[in-house]
C-alpha cells in the first residue's frame, strides 16, 4: 500500500478512536509528509473541520501548494475540493469513493488529477461507521 495513504488511514483511526468520523488526510511534498489531519467536527463541535481542512490548517503557511499531493481516505466533499482548488493543489489521492462520491468531477474540471485507490480497508472503515452512526454521517454530508 502507498505509505502516505497508510498514514491517512492512521489519521482516520484517530478520528474514530476520539468518537468522530473516521476520515484522515495527509499533505505530501517531495515524498515528505508536511502535515496530517482528521475529521474533528464532532470532537470540536465545528462543522468546518473536515479531515482535509484540518490537514491544510496544520500545514500552516507553506507558500505554494502546487507541488503538494493531498491524500484523503474518502473522496473530498465540495468544501474540501474547493480548498484544494483554491490552494492550487494539482493531485489528490483518495482511499475510496464507494461510500461517498464527493466532488471528483469538480476537482477534475479545475485541473486536479484525482486518483481513487478504491481500497477495501477504507471502504470497510466507512461502511462500519455509517451503519453504526447514520445520523452523524448524514449530518456530516449535509443530508440530515
Amino acid at each position: 500500500m502507498d505509505p502516505f495513504m497508510r498514514e491517512a488511514i492512521e489519521e482516520a483511526g484517530k478520528g474514530r478512536d476520539e468518537g468522530g468520523i473516521p476520515i484522515g488526510s495527509v499533505l505530501v511534498r517531495n515524498n515528505v509528509i508536511l502535515s496530517r489531519g482528521h475529521n474533528r467536527r464532532v470532537q470540536e463541535g465545528d462543522p468546518i473541520i473536515h479531515a482535509e481542512i484540518d490537514c491544510l490548517r496544520n500545514a500552516g503557511r507553506i507558500g505554494t501548494y502546487r507541488d503538494a499531493v493531498l491524500y484523503s481516505t474518502l473522496m473530498p466533499c465540495y468544501l474540501c475540493a474547493g480548498a484544494a482548488v483554491q490552494f492550487g493543489i494539482k493531485k489528490v489521492v483518495v482511499g475510496e469513493s464507494r461510500n461517498f462520491a464527493g466532488a471528483r468531477a469538480f476537482m477534475e474540471e479545475h485541473g486536479i488529477e484525482v486518483i481513487d485507490l478504491d481500497l477495501d480497508e477504507c471502504v470497510t472503515m466507512m461502511q462500519g461507521f455509517i451503519l453504526k452512526n447514520p445520523r452523524l454521517w448524514n449530518e456530516d454530508i449535509g443530508e440530515l
